[in-house]
């Protein structure tokens, strides 16, 4: 690379001038031909929703600052995931060779905040039908924000994306790098789910796609761009420095997107519109492009397992970078407009509130037998199940052992997961209290209770590398560096796992969270999530299996435990006797014909609450008194080959002792 292909600060060296400009010239261009669109397009797109046209201002704004902030989080959730996966920490603190990346996260992060604040009055004045300017001289920010879903979509990526543009200019450690990807996920995803896939039928197997597919394209484009301007990685005779996973991670990247983006087209476009409407085009353009760029990744990957990394691999990932503005472009069009698949029918509640409908009252068979699959969560099920097979199959062939009942448990625990978020547990318990209660104390201690006894931490630690050839630092460093992190000795703690347990349920249920949340498929996915990673700290303190950074004794682990017994069943009790009904508007406008009586479907809900609680920690018990037999076993069998090894110490200065006497006597 060139002296003069150097940063402005520091003469840090970037992009090539040729892939720089190649990668500008492309984000421009995609730019300006939304600008066309939107000029060509007029009020169209406004018609086919029944709203009044805004103006051109407002139109414009909506379409070209949703492609330009959508590109902006993908720059900060790529270079995140750049910095964490190459990153060399020396002292906690990431190295010269990544910092480059974390500068674009600073400066994208900033960019996403600044764009992302002035969508939320483009959101807001679009629903008002006005322009921005007139709508804060009217003083109607708030009343277009209150209407409008991608208003407050907007405001969640602002808010998230001033906290990484904030935190990261005072943070330099990995760890805090790892702690940002949660705020830039959530700021990436945010937009998709205020709009088409998060709408009308079938909107819970679209909400999960759109999550997998605008994380992975963000990570797929950030991470090429941070790969780009890093120094030590894109020059010509530097094959050695290149971790092998860089150019897995994108085509990893790029398969899902293709998978992800295919299943919402699907959905979104019938047949009969494709070549009909602007949607349709829009999405031939989108197929084509994310077509085009999972080759040009899988060329990358050729080239970099050949040691091919100068001016080819740059100009790869300068092409690469190009047809993933495109695809961004084109989703653009696409989530702006009212999916052709939604103006073929009318909605009913169901479709609105569900994305489906219901078959009839809940029985057992239909419980069992009612499925659908949670594209997000089964996905991450199954992947979870297939990587602790993975380091188990890889612990054999070295000739180590590994635990047949932590295999059963850990997969056991992932199917259990995908059960009761794909079948008709959580299909009814989208729509019936008393089911979801069902659903929420599998999630919350059920569930995690398997998890933690499959001990996946120790199998990381046993199975997977800990550098690679080259001297990166390897997954089981990462797992390591999370074990003894600040943030994992606070979670930890035996009391804020405590409280983040216990109040966790009152903090959702007696606010408006719930209410909120129980409206959308995304709400479902994030109290899931939630509820899971709440109960598997909790019970990872209690059980102890995997190292942490503190062991109780056994007997503060039963204490702990039945300590959190009257908590869950005040709240079971609290439930029983509200006069008031949990988010009784939504299951009001649901109107479900067999739930005559929304207070006593909260009342067994409750009674669910109640009485549910009691065979995990039944469960939980048995294994820490099995642990206790166990550490006592290995405690005396260490003694009994102390003594049979060393002779007694005691003994042997008594005897002494004795001799002395006698001869003194004598």
């Amino acid at each position: 690379m060139s002296n003069d292909e150097t940063a402005a600060d520091g003469g840090i060296p970037v992009f090539s001038s040729t892939a720089r400009r190649m990668a500008w010239t492309g984000l421009g261009v995609s730019a300006v031909g939304l600008a066309v669109y939107s000029v060509i397009a007029g009020p169209d797109r406004y018609v086919e929703r029944g709203d009044p046209y805004p103006g051109q201002l407002t139109s414009l704004a909506d379409v070209v600052g949703y492609f330009l902030v959508s590109v902006a989080g993908a720059l900060v959730l790529g270079s995140l995931v750049f910095v964490v996966t190459v990153a060399r920490p020396a002292g906690g603190f990431i190295d010269a060779r990544v910092y480059p990346a974390h500068l674009m996260v600073t400066r994208a992060s900033s960019w996403l905040a600044v764009g992302a604040w002035a969508m939320v009055l483009v959101g807001a004045a679009d629903a008002m039908g006005t322009n921005p300017i007139r709508l804060v001289g009217e003083a109607a920010v708030g009343v277009g924000i209150a209407v409008s879903e991608t208003a407050v979509a907007w405001i969640v990526v602002a808010c998230c994306a001033t906290v990484v543009a904030v935190v990261s200019r005072f943070v330099l450690s990995w760890i805090g790098h790892v702690v940002l990807l949660v705020p830039a996920f959530i700021a990436v995803v945010a937009p998709y789910m205020a709009g088409n896939a998060g709408q009308g039928p079938n909107h819970d197997y679209m909400t999960g796609l759109a999550i997998l597919f605008a994380a992975s394209l963000s990570v797929g484009l950030g991470y090429r761009w941070a790969f780009a301007c890093a120094p030590e990685l894109n020059g010509d005779d530097t094959s050695q420095s290149v971790p092998s996973r860089c150019p897995l991670i994108v085509v990893i990247a790029d398969v899902v997107s293709w998978l992800s983006g295919a299943g919402l087209v699907a959905f979104l476009l019938p047949q009969r519109f494709v070549f009909d409407t602007a949607f349709g085009v829009a999405a031939v353009v989108f197929m084509l492009a994310l077509s085009a760029l999972g080759y040009v990744g899988w060329r990358e990957h050729r080239l970099a397992t050949r040691g091919v990394l100068g001016r080819d691999v740059r100009l790869s990932i300068a092409g690469a970078t190009i047809l993933a503005l495109v695809v961004f472009a084109a989703w653009a069009v696409m989530d702006t407009r009212v999916a052709p698949r939604f103006l073929a029918r009318r909605f009913s509640a169901f479709d609105v509130l569900l994305g489906y409908p219901l078959p009839g009252p809940p029985t057992v068979q239909r419980l069992a037998l009612f499925w659908r699959f949670d594209v997000f969560i089964g996905t991450f099920c199954l992947v979870a199940v297939g990587l602790y097979v993975w380091g188990v199959v890889r612990l054999i062939r070295r000739g180590d052992q590994w635990s047949r009942g932590r295999t059963m448990s850990w997969i056991l625990g992932c199917l259990a997961l995908v059960f009761f978020t794909s079948s008709g547990v959580r299909s009814y318990g989208s729509a019936m209290f008393s089911v979801h209660m069902a659903e929420h104390m599998a999630l919350n201690m059920f569930i995690p209770v398997l998890l933690v006894l499959g001990a996946p931490a120790t199998l990381a630690l046993r199975a997977l590398p800990t550098a690679t050839a080259n001297g990166s630092p390897g997954p089981r460093k990462w797992v390591l560096w999370l074990l003894h992190s600040r943030i994992t000795r606070v979670s930890s703690n035996p009391i804020v796992a405590l409280a983040m347990f216990v109040m966790s349920l009152y903090v959702v249920y007696f606010t408006s969270i719930f209410a909120t949340f129980a409206k959308y498929h995304w709400g479902h996915v994030l109290l899931t999530v939630h509820f899971v990673i709440v109960g598997y700290l909790f019970f990872w303190v209690i059980l102890g299996i995997d190292p942490g950074p503190r062991r109780l004794p056994f007997l503060a682990r039963i204490g702990l435990l039945f300590a959190v017994m009257p908590f869950h069943a005040f709240f079971g009790i609290a439930l029983m006797t509200m006069t008031t009904v949990i988010a009784g508007n939504f299951y009001s406008e649901l109107a479900l014909p067999w739930v005559s009586d929304l207070s006593r479907d909260q009342w067994l809900g409750g009674a669910i609450a109640w009485g549910a609680s009691e065979l995990p920690v039944l469960m939980v018990v048995v294994a820490i008194v099995v642990q206790w037999a166990k550490s006592d076993r290995r405690q005396a069998a260490r003694a009994d080959r102390h003594a049979d090894t060393y002779e007694d110490d005691e003994l042997s200065s008594y005897n002494e002792m004795l001799a002395a006497l006698a001869r003194s006597r004598r």
